[in-house]
């Protein structure tokens, strides 16, 4: 649970459905087994990862709408919340970039 790395990658190319988005973000993020595979689960243990830099790559979401309806723009609405939850405490601790599939 939590093996903190220098850079998490999320790669979304391969995923089609609502419970595989979730497995990715639960295996690469390294996500306890109770993991609710939802979004105010993911902004739990987000938020439980807090104190330690958190650097997220993601890759195939770089139209979130077009191809995950609301789910993708929702993660990054997420993302873009846990780096305002934490700026005053650990300012630049939580850095997101999304790589388009053309720069791979």
């Amino acid at each position: 649970m939590y093996q903190f790395k220098e850079k998490y990658v999320l790669d979304f190319r391969n995923v089609q459905y609502y419970l595989e988005f979730h497995h990715v973000l639960k295996k690469e993020l390294d996500l306890p087994d109770y993991y609710g595979c939802n979004f105010d689960a993911l902004w739990d243990c987000l938020t439980d990862m807090v104190g330690r830099p958190i650097n997220i790559e993601i890759i195939g979401l770089e139209n979130p709408e077009g191809r995950f309806g609301d789910m993708g723009e929702k993660l990054l609405e997420t993302l873009e919340e846990l780096k305002d939850y934490v700026k005053d405490e650990f300012p630049d601790s939580v850095t997101v970039k999304v790589i388009p599939e053309s720069e791979l």
